[in-house]
């Protein structure tokens, strides 16, 4: 009874060292973020800034960059009108990326089509959307992802994106 206990006890002892060792490797390792920009987000700053704001998709991306570099994350950003290429973009990304930022844009009321490119390749991500879905037209409040997403974030402005980002990096902190 004694020399199991002990055993039990050594083994917890090895378990936790090569734990330890596991997380330390993992986090030496780079996480990849896809941030994913639907259609129209490549007018912003010029499209409706009563709506969007002024920010540019340029400085968005710049901005996630800068964060992504100083917590040692690889991020790429891909923005396009067109459905099947955000779909092919993110069946592309399986066992490649950890997490996904979206910003589904129009898509995010019409595009099942998405929807199941994300659950297909069963990696987390966040929806944001710069304005508040919710308190403009009634069509706008229905979303494809939202029950899906790990996270949603809406009115926010640009600095959604931000939040989603930091949100990504808080969890994965020892």
């Amino acid at each position: 009874m004694l020399q199991e206990s002990i055993a039990t006890l050594n083994n917890e002892k090895i378990f936790k060292n090569r734990l330890t060792s596991l997380k330390k490797h993992i986090k030496s390792i780079k996480m990849k973020v896809l941030v994913i920009h639907g259609p129209n987000l490549n007018l912003l700053g010029s499209r409706e800034p009563d709506v969007y704001g002024s920010t540019t998709l340029d400085e968005i991306n710049a901005g996630l960059e800068q964060k992504a570099t100083e917590n040692n994350i690889e991020l790429e950003s891909f923005q396009s009108n067109a459905e099947h290429e955000i779909v092919a973009k993110i069946q592309e990304s399986m066992n490649e990326i950890a997490y996904i930022i979206i910003n589904p844009g129009a898509l995010t009321h019409t595009s099942i089509a998405i929807r199941d490119a994300l659950l297909g390749i069963n990696v987390s991500f966040y929806e944001v959307h710069i304005s508040n879905i919710f308190s403009r037209e009634e069509f706008r409040h229905k979303s494809y992802f939202s029950d899906i997403a790990s996270g949603v974030i809406c009115g926010l402005g640009t600095h959604g994106y931000a939040l989603a980002l930091n949100h990504i990096i808080e969890i994965n902190k020892d």
